[in-house]
């Protein structure tokens, strides 16, 4: 029965990846094309003089001579098996592009949700440390305010503060992200901050009801200090829905990162993403957001398997919940 429920299960996942590739190349290709005639990006940009015959000779090449419904078909077939082509613009293969920008994007994104839950436990260690006096009311509010605030914060107007405040200000961090660790600073910060305010302002809610639940009081009532009793018992409770969170959190980085890099000037899948949709290059605008997609899709069931883990409760309800 169980092996059963997890063919069942990883049925569903590889559905839901099919369908999410579908529906991200469909979409991608059709809004492409209707912005306008992709050869641009093949002959070098509006500004190129190139002849009729050239043109006429690269729109063969490319296959864009075919109809229309042919060429989504034809791109579809290599979007499928992985094979996207060669770059209009760059004249490289697409996979070879996404296989050097990649990395540097899932390192900033994989930094920043590990800060963004460091800070978000720090956060609940001093709301818990301040106690529930007149004193612990006031921090909690300055922080429900800090939470707020962070989680609203633009990326772009974050990292223009930041840029302003510790490279023009104090001259302590690089204004671009090189190959130096101090370049990943302020990338990783502008990306973390309103994730954490948003999974803070989760947790705090969740905290609020495990700091009543029965295990909680009992562990007072044995002498067992706030820092104790929350970092052995209302946490692990309180932080599940936002660890469920943190796959779309995961998801909204990547998503964040074309800002970040475009900003910080940055290597990365985002600032290549923004560059092909701004030449209409067809082929690398589809295989970035396609692989950006099943990274979603990968990512998500993570988090479900993640969340099992914490919460054993789970499978003892669901048998096999991937």
């Amino acid at each position: 029965m169980t092996a059963r429920r997890i063919a069942r299960a990883v049925a569903r996942r590889l559905g839901s990846a099919l369908l999410v590739v579908w529906l991200t190349a469909t979409v991608v290709f059709f809004a492409l094309r209707l912005s306008g005639d992709p050869l641009e990006a093949i002959m070098g940009g509006p500004g190129s003089q190139a002849g009729a015959e050239a043109t006429e000779r690269a729109r063969e090449a490319y296959g864009l001579d075919r109809p229309l419904v042919v060429q989504y078909l034809a791109q579809l077939w290599n979007t499928v098996t992985l094979q996207f082509g060669d770059s209009y613009s760059r004249k490289q293969p697409v996979t070879e592009l996404l296989a050097a920008n990649l990395p540097p994007t899932l390192l900033i994104a994989t930094l920043a949700l590990l800060l963004a839950w460091v800070l978000v436990v720090c956060g609940a260690l001093v709301v818990a440390l301040a106690g529930h006096g007149r004193a612990g009311r006031a921090i909690r509010s300055a922080m429900a305010g800090v939470e707020t605030v962070a989680s609203v914060a633009p990326q772009f107007f974050l990292g223009a503060v930041l840029i302003l405040v510790f490279v023009s200000g104090f001259g302590l961090l690089p204004a671009t992200s090189g190959s130096t660790p101090a370049g990943l600073v302020l990338p990783v910060v502008t990306l973390a901050v309103p994730i954490a305010g948003y999974l803070a302002h989760v947790l705090q809610g969740s905290l609020i009801e495990a700091d009543d639940a029965p295990f909680a009081v009992t562990s007072r009532s044995r002498g067992a200090s706030e820092a104790r009793v929350l970092l052995r018992h209302t946490l692990r409770h309180a932080a599940l829905p936002a660890l469920a969170l943190s796959g779309w959190a995961y998801g909204s980085l990547l998503s964040g990162a074309v800002v970040v890099e475009a900003l910080f000037a940055r290597q990365g899948i985002g600032r290549m993403l923004l560059e092909a949709a701004t030449v209409r290059d067809v082929p690398v605008v589809i295989g970035a957001v396609v692989v950006i997609a099943l990274l979603y899709v990968g990512i998500m069931l993570l988090s479900d398997v993640l969340e099992q883990w914490v919460d054993p409760r789970l499978r003892r309800r669901d048998g096999v919940r991937i």
